[in-house]
Parts: structure tokens; C-alpha cells; sequence
């Protein structure tokens, strides 16, 4: 993997989400699940970070991108998001225990060899 810069979008979502894990793993967050489906609604990225759970969407990018990643998850986004976030709190009451849900985004820019990372904690509220 010399080269970051992808081509590709799927292998560009794939990278992203791989950088973005590895960056909350090193910040002492749990993997509970990644890419989870529901229909065709999907998380990408639940982290348990110490009493609650972490519904964390990325947004990976190449240089130059015009889209702040906040601006690409619009409100049908959210709703979906959100949707499959009572689904896997739902099917999966054992791991999360009556834990707080938040929602998070990851930014990934990639640029050569280079990447930034943004994390965005807290960066919509759901509407229950």
C-alpha cells in the first residue's frame, strides 16, 4: 500500500474505514461491529468506549475534495443511520447493555502517501 491515493470509491471506503478503526482502536475503543446491515441500511464503524456506544459513519475523501464530510451525511443519511442503530442496539441487547448511543463521524483525507484524519465526536443527535 505505497500509494493511498485510491481510484477506486469502494476501495477508497474500504482504506478509509480501515484507517479510521485502527485510529479508534489507539484511542482504547472496542470493535463490537463493522459494516453491520440491516436491510440495505448499514453502520459502519460500533465501538464500545467505555460505557457507551460509538455509531461511528466515515467519510473517506482524496485530495482536493470540495464536500466537508458533515455536509454528506444529510438528513435522510441520519435517518438511516439512526435506523440501524435501534436495529443493532435491538438485536444485540447483550452488548449494549443499556449503554448511551452517540453518533460519530470519521474524515478520512487522503492525499499521495498521506492521510489526516478528523474525528467528530457527537456529530448529529438521534432522534428517537
Amino acid at each position: 500500500m505505497d500509494d493511498l491515493w485510491c481510484r477506486n470509491r469502494q476501495d477508497l471506503g474500504k482504506r478509509g474505514e480501515d484507517v479510521a478503526l485502527e485510529y479508534l482502536l489507539r484511542r482504547g475503543m472496542k470493535l463490537l461491529a463493522r459494516n453491520w446491515h440491516r436491510g440495505h441500511k448499514e453502520l459502519d464503524l460500533v465501538m464500545e468506549d467505555g460505557n457507551t456506544i460509538r455509531i461511528v459513519e466515515v467519510r473517506s475523501r482524496n485530495f482536493p475534495s470540495q464536500t466537508d464530510p458533515l455536509e454528506s451525511i444529510d438528513a435522510a443519511k441520519r435517518k438511516n443511520i439512526i435506523a440501524a442503530a435501534k436495529g443493532f442496539v435491538g438485536e444485540n441487547r447483550k452488548l449494549s447493555g443499556g449503554k448511551e448511543v452517540f453518533f460519530d463521524v470519521v474524515s478520512i483525507l487522503f492525499n499521495s502517501d498521506a492521510f489526516k484524519v478528523e474525528y467528530i465526536r457527537d456529530a448529529f443527535a438521534p432522534e428517537w
